[in-house]
């Protein structure tokens, strides 16, 4: 995080708390939900959800230093939890409204992050 301190960066972040940074190879699933369309038996069209997630995900992320190659990262800390609310706000302008409902990232098998979006009461 560029607002702490190299000490306090190391305190919170650990072995992650690399000047050079890290890679990680993360797993990402996605949920949708709406109604069941009854001809294709679909609430949306699998094939139309690749070529999003492809878009939203793969083509911004894959193969890239979170840090200096992704704008969205420069200001905000590429933390797991991060990364999933970039693909929630990817998702969300591409995927037909209300369809999107859960972004799950795995950073690592114990490291999971699940987002749902904006709670509003």
């Amino acid at each position: 995080s560029k607002s702490l301190s190299d000490e306090e960066n190391l305190k919170l972040f650990g072995k992650c708390n690399n000047p050079n940074g890290h890679g990680h190879n993360y797993k990402v699933t996605v949920t949708v939900r709406g109604e069941i369309d009854p001809v294709s038996g679909m609430v949306i069209n699998l094939t139309d959800l690749k070529e999003y997630m492809q878009e939203a995900i793969m083509e911004p992320l894959d193969h890239k230093n979170l840090d200096k190659d992704v704008p969205y990262f420069a200001e905000v800390v590429s933390t797991t939890e991060n990364v999933a609310v970039f693909i929630w706000e990817n998702l969300k302008k591409l995927l037909p409204m209300g369809t999107l409902y859960k972004v799950k990232v795995y950073e690592t098998d114990q490291n999971i992050v699940v987002y749902k979006g904006e709670e509003t009461i």
